[in-house]
């Protein structure tokens, strides 16, 4: 396969497919030692389908992917307490960036 457009966009497809694979198994089994088997057999999927040029045949394995996450989706995914959703996000809002104003010298005047 050549350095094309279309296969930059697909190796950007197929790690984000993946890195999503990955964290929803991951919001499912909390214990890292028992993720890992499940994270290897993630892994051996996608590289039992790593020699696969043919478009028609890709875009059929994506959409039984894409299907298969979907009903495996976590309905209360886990989300970092910093992160947008999480319990920390935006907790304590930055101060106001404007100037300083001092209404003291204001009333003097």
């Amino acid at each position: 396969m050549s350095n094309s457009a279309f296969s930059a966009a697909h190796r950007l497809y197929v790690k984000s497919l993946y890195k999503r694979y990955l964290k929803n198994s991951l919001d499912w089994t909390i214990m890292r030692d028992q993720w890992r088997a499940q994270a290897l057999d993630i892994r051996a999927d996608f590289e039992r389908n790593r020699h696969i040029h043919d478009p028609r045949e890709l875009a059929t394995i994506f959409a039984k992917a894409e299907e298969d996450l979907a009903a495996k989706q976590h309905p209360d995914p886990v989300i970092q307490p910093l992160f947008p959703g999480g319990t920390k996000w935006e907790r304590n809002a930055p101060p106001p960036t404007g100037p300083i104003i001092d209404h003291e010298a204001l009333e003097h005047h």
